[in-house]
């Protein structure tokens, strides 16, 4: 399991669209808070509460999207290239190549997480900074918006597993995660009078809690139901791992 883990590690680390996901990563965390931070009027942003969601939660939003963006792409990339197969003759065990896959993603989406995260707090206070309005959060709520990005990233990097080893076409796999948390979460989580309180309970809007954004739940509990979900999907690639065919 080892060796195959350093081996699932050295393709995340030495693959181009990789690096690419990180430079896309970084770019839209800059764009979303600085366009947010200077452009929307002052008087929306004196809030504590208005600048976490408004401002620095970006970190944890594009953060969780990559980090299952990288996820999905660890299986969606071995089938469209064919590498799946070689990869299974070396390692006969599927199980074992879904669970360095896992393991691997989950600590490189962690890594997506807090690096996103802490990107946009130093732009989002240099923004408020700029504009000469106060920030209103304290410490705790830092280390809300750190902690939380890094462990919603780690979670959804192996919902982004189970959903590419589940689909395997890698543009349908990659746009239904963006449509998902970009779209279909905000309306969900926007419109009460659609799905009433259950809009607190998907995955994307429980990241947006464990960081601090959604004061619905703790930040506890909002990591724990999603590591639920976590489970579920990882369960979902395992079995359609070791039960389908890669032809």
């Amino acid at each position: 399991m080892s060796a195959q883990l350093r081996a699932e590690l050295l393709k995340q680390r030495t693959t181009r669209t990789n690096l690419g996901l990180v430079a896309g990563m970084l770019a839209l965390v800059l764009a979303a808070v600085l366009l947010h931070g200077l452009l929307l009027p002052a008087e929306n942003l004196t809030d504590g509460d208005d600048q976490v969601q408004v401002v620095f939660g970006w970190g944890e939003v594009l953060g969780a999207l990559f980090a299952a963006l990288l996820g999905a792409m660890t299986f969606t990339a071995e089938f469209r290239h064919g590498t799946i197969r070689p990869t299974l003759l070396v390692t006969p065990r599927r199980g074992q190549v879904v669970a360095s896959k896992l393991l691997a993603s989950v600590l490189i989406g962690a890594a997506f997480g807090l690096l996103s995260a802490g990107v946009a707090v130093g732009a989002a206070s240099a923004a408020l900074a700029a504009r000469d309005i106060d920030v209103q959060i304290g410490t705790s709520d830092y280390a809300a918006v750190l902690l939380g990005s890094t462990g919603a990233g780690a979670l959804w990097a192996a919902i982004g597993v189970g959903v590419g080893a589940v689909v395997r076409q890698q543009v349908p796999a990659l746009v239904g995660i963006s449509a998902w948390l970009l779209f279909v979460e905000t309306v969900l989580i926007g419109d009460a009078d659609l799905v009433g309180d259950l809009g607190r309970f998907t995955p994307g809007a429980l990241g947006r809690a464990a960081s601090g954004q959604e004061p619905l739940l703790a930040p506890g509990l909002a990591l724990l139901l999603l590591a639920l979900y976590a489970a579920a999907a990882a369960a979902a690639g395992w079995r359609a791992t070791s039960r389908r065919d890669v032809a």
